[in-house]
This record gives C-alpha cells, structure tokens and sequence, in this order.
C-alpha cells in the first residue's frame, strides 16, 4: 500500500512539474520544464550520496577504528541480503542517522558520534537496520527525486514571478491567475507532496527495520531517545542543511513529535506504537542474529577517529 502511494505521489509532482512549465510558457514551457527536470534529477542520481556526506563532514570507518558499530551493520546487512554498504561517522552531538546511495550497490549508512555515546547496542542496531530498510527500498533514491522536483517547481515558480507577468506574453493559457498558481500554489503543493512521500517511506522503513534487526522493542526504544536528543541538542549543519531533514531518522531540526502536513517525519509516539504492535504480535528478537555487546554492558563508548572533537558525549539531560 504505501508503495502505490508513493508512486501515485510522485506521479502526482511530476505532473504538477509539468504542468508550472505549462502556465509559464505553454507547450513549449512544459518540454522545458521536462529537460531541466531531467538534467537536475540525473546529477542528483550521480552526486547526492557525495554532497549530502561532505555536508556534514562525514568519515569512512571500518572494523579497524570503529569495530562494534562496524560488525553490527555487516551483519544487519547480511540479515537483510544486502551489500555492505560504506560506513561512516560524523561529529555531531546530536543522536542521529541517515542513509545516502543510488542504489543498494552504491550505498551508505552515517551514524553521529553522540548516536553511539546516547544509545545501546542494542538501539544502534535498530537505527541502522531502518537507514539499510531505506536503501533496501530504495528510499535514498526516491527522496533524492522528490527533493530536486519540488526544487524545481520552487525554481520555475520564481521564473513564474520575474517573466509570468507581462501581459504581452501569450504563452501563458491563464494569464494572471496561471501565473498566481505557478508562483505560490504549485510550490506549496510541491512542499506538501515531498513530506507526504518522506512520512509514507518512514513506516515502511521502521516496520522492515524492525525486521532485519529482529527485534521491533530495539528501533522503538532509539527512536523516544533520539527524539528527546533532537528536541535539546542542536544540530548546526542540519540547520545550514535543511533540505537534508528529511533523510535523518528523525528531523533533526526540531525533533518534532506532531504530525502534520508541513512535517517531514510521521509522529514518534505513533511509531514507537506500531513498533511495539509489532513486538506483541510475536516478533519478539528470537530471530535475531546481530551481534551486539552484552546488553548488560549500557557501552557509551565512541570509535577513536580523530575527528574533530574526539566524538565528544552530548550533554547529560533527559534523553540519556
């Protein structure tokens, strides 16, 4: 179901990309609007896993300076059938996640060092197998798409503002009222449908994460813990970043616990619940062949990488 949706969704923006294209400039408008569509949407294909890590300033790590976090994700993505995508660190306070990749033979998983100093084993497995679910959906891919067509409405509807106007201009089949639509509706709708399909890909995302780690209670406990972590601690390359908000497990701009249709991430209690649904209904982590530390053992440690701060520990507070 939320496959079809996600499809119809997409349908939807190319469509309404089309169709901004068409109010600017008629037919010939809309075949433009279709070139820079596919021009923006083949360079995000090729270089947004690049951008999106250099963003935040991410390094490769490996079993050699990051052990535990590194087995734990080999063997989600051997749970998973997947390739062992690259793995990388970022500094960063906050407890967070995120997965990059065109494709699952081209992918990567980040983990930020305060998601290592913040959560158990047991939760950093969680996390990760929902950001390996995203690349086994394809979910990197998408979101990719659905990011550079609602820029590009963005940007046609600034064409719509500088060159819609003039009322010599008979491509426009509309006149005033086309050029309203391409400058304020289009882009709002855009907006809509980006977070629509970002919300959808999340619970598919939880629900096959809770899956390849096989236990459901270990993704719903990283979530209310990364959660209150993004409500308290602030991510400045997020904020510098705001495009990428939806790729994290949760925003990492607010930790926004509300659903709405402005929102990028569905509402956590209502994950949190369909996770533990999941755990009641019998998968309760027999399954599961991660190896973790002993669960016992709550390890706040970070991987010696030299990265800036060391992977300093967020600050103690609520959320630990």
């Amino acid at each position: 179901m939320n496959l079809v949706r996600t499809a119809m969704l997409l349908a939807f923006m190319t469509a309404l990309f089309m169709f901004v294209g068409f109010l600017i400039g008629g037919r010939g408008g809309m075949m433009i609007a279709f070139l820079i569509a596919a021009g923006m949407n083949f360079f995000s294909y090729w270089n947004s896993d690049r951008m999106v890590l250099s963003a935040y300033r991410a390094q490769e790590v490996d079993e050699r300076n990051a052990p535990e976090f590194f087995r734990i994700v080999r063997d989600l993505a051997r749970n998973a059938g997947l390739p062992m995508p690259k793995v990388y660190l970022y500094d960063n306070p906050q407890p967070n996640a995120f997965a990059t990749g065109r494709n699952p033979e081209n992918a990567a998983v980040a983990a930020s060092t305060g998601l290592l100093s913040a959560l158990s084993p047991e939760e950093v497995a969680g996390v990760m197998a929902h950001e390996l679910a995203h690349i086994q959906n394809r979910d990197t891919l998408t979101m990719t798409i659905t990011a550079t067509l609602a820029g590009a409405i963005s940007m046609l509807g600034n064409f719509a503002f500088f060159f819609g106007g003039n009322r010599e201009n008979n491509s426009n089949p509309f006149g005033f009222v086309g050029v309203l639509l391409a400058m304020i509706v289009a882009p709002l709708a855009a907006m809509l449908v980006q977070m629509a399909i970002s919300r959808t890909r999340e619970y598919s995302a939880d629900r096959r994460g809770a899956e390849i780690c096989g236990d459901p209670l270990w993704l719903a406990s990283a979530l209310g813990k990364i959660a209150r972590g993004a409500a308290h601690i602030p991510n400045y390359d997020a904020e510098r970043n705001p495009a990428t908000a939806h790729m994290f497990i949760i925003n990492p701009l607010s930790g926004e616990r509300m659903d709405n249709l402005f929102s990028t991430h569905p509402n956590t209690e209502n994950r949190i619940a369909a996770l533990q649904e999941m755990a009641g209904n019998g998968m309760n982590g027999s399954t599961a062949t991660v190896r973790t530390a002993n669960p016992s053992r709550r390890s706040r440690s970070v991987p010696n990488t030299g990265m800036g701060r060391g992977g300093s520990q967020p600050p103690k507070g609520p959320w630990s």
